[in-house]
């Protein structure tokens, strides 16, 4: 076993610490949600080197860290994971930090596997990283740039090891994990095919997305694609049930249409090891992906002189079971049955005081003056006069001033 020292740039407010780590492979190591002092990212401080010349991988092995990491221009990690990234503050101000981490895909390993791109593509990347001083949420973004005259094959896909609501010395993914994500039906390859077993199957090598939501229901590793899609939806991550605090991803999802989920299993959990005791690749997180493509090795192009941007928020949510609409200012969960309304939802700006008001037709269910608790999160619940199955009810939540920041509707079950 080998220690060595990173060095890591933290940026912070009062609701997040945010470590990142440019030296080894351009990543988010860790946030830190400071109202409940819980970490909501996988890491360790142990990587155990595996896959070694199997062929899967571009250096025919790979090693696990953590954190939040742009993949490219191959998938499977890609060949820059375990590259320096360049770093640059490029804004510092009171009111917000914004640094870069860059690199250029100007070399190539000659030995890797024939499945992967051979050479350099020569595309370019910069990943900003931008912390707001009134945001709990941490706002990213990728551009790739191709210089070239030609088009150029790639794959993109932003890496997220998820363990929300995790202790910041142990962080982990726990039986209490769902994986919340707006699709009714996943794929797998062929060796992955027992992962669907306990789903239901809707042909065509698809499955309903059901069992297969809960980490404590994976039987072992293996790989599960969105088919075949995210439905138009712009969001997905990780609710810990055991403390109800999660991390949620919000993304143009027709940019990244393409969501790859894997992890070790659940065992990798129930028989966790001490790491540096026995030190064991299989360890306990959610691995979820966002890619350009829908699969891996599905490759896109990139146009001459061309450009792709991928903005990311990431967002923890508490007091929150599940996640139904999302943007850039606020997170909800917004249901009604036969006698009430529910509403669960988190403040991306916790400090703005809003107005909320629920509507069944012109009737007022609720409407009032709320401030958000960014420690344990908002719940509101309203009682709906008697009235029938499938009726719509509509959600506005909008600052005092009148300054509309999400809308929805649900209708009654």
């Amino acid at each position: 076993m080998v220690d060595r020292t990173f060095k890591t740039h933290v940026i912070e407010n009062r609701y997040l610490k945010v470590t990142l780590l440019p030296e080894f492979g351009g990543r988010i190591l860790s946030i830190i949600y400071k109202p409940t002092g819980h970490e909501q990212l996988y890491r360790t401080e142990v990587g155990v080197p595996y896959g070694m010349k199997a062929g899967v991988f571009y250096y025919d092995w790979l090693m696990v860290y953590g954190g939040i990491f742009p993949t490219f221009p191959d998938p499977e990690h890609g060949k820059t994971w375990l590259k320096p990234w360049d770093f640059k503050v490029v804004k510092e101000s009171a009111g917000e930090v914004t640094v870069s981490m860059s690199l250029k895909d100007d070399f190539a390993y000659s030995a890797a596997p024939t499945q992967f791109l051979k050479g350099a593509t020569g595309i370019e990347a910069t990943y900003y990283v931008t912390l707001k001083a009134d945001r709990a949420a941490l706002d990213t973004r990728v551009v790739l740039k191709n210089p070239n005259a030609q088009a150029v094959d790639y794959e993109y896909w932003t890496c997220t090891t998820l363990a929300p609501g995790s202790e910041q010395k142990n962080p982990k993914t726990t039986g209490g994990a769902e994986i919340v994500a707006p699709i009714e039906a996943y794929s797998t390859p062929a060796w992955s095919a027992n992962l669907s077993e306990g789903d239901e199957s809707l042909g065509l090598g698809r499955s309903r997305f059901e069992k297969l939501r809960y980490f404590k229901n994976w039987p072992t590793m293996g790989i599960a694609y969105a088919a075949p899609d995210m439905q138009g939806r712009n969001f997905w991550g990780v609710i810990n049930h055991d403390n109800e605090e999660g991390i949620i991803r919000i993304a143009d999802n027709r940019v990244t249409r393409g969501l790859k989920m894997w992890t070790w299993g659940f065992p990798s959990f129930t028989k966790e090891t001490d790491a540096r005791k026995d030190p064991n690749e299989q360890r306990p997180y959610v691995e979820l992906w966002a890619g350009v493509s829908d699969q891996f090795f599905h490759r896109a192009k990139l146009p001459p002189r061309g450009e792709v941007s991928v903005t990311e928020t990431y967002s923890p949510t508490v007091g929150m079971s599940n996640v139904t609409d999302a943007n850039e200012n606020i997170l909800i969960n917004f249901s009604a049955e036969a006698s009430n309304v529910n509403l669960q939802f988190f403040s991306i700006e916790p400090a703005t005081p809003l107005r909320i008001t629920l509507k069944r037709g012109d009737a007022i269910l609720f409407n009032d003056t709320v401030k958000a608790d960014p420690k344990n999160g908002n719940r509101i619940s309203a009682t709906i006069p008697s009235g029938g199955s499938g009726e719509p009810v509509r959600l506005t939540i909008t600052t005092v001033e009148g300054k509309e920041l999400i809308a929805a509707e649900t209708r009654i079950k």
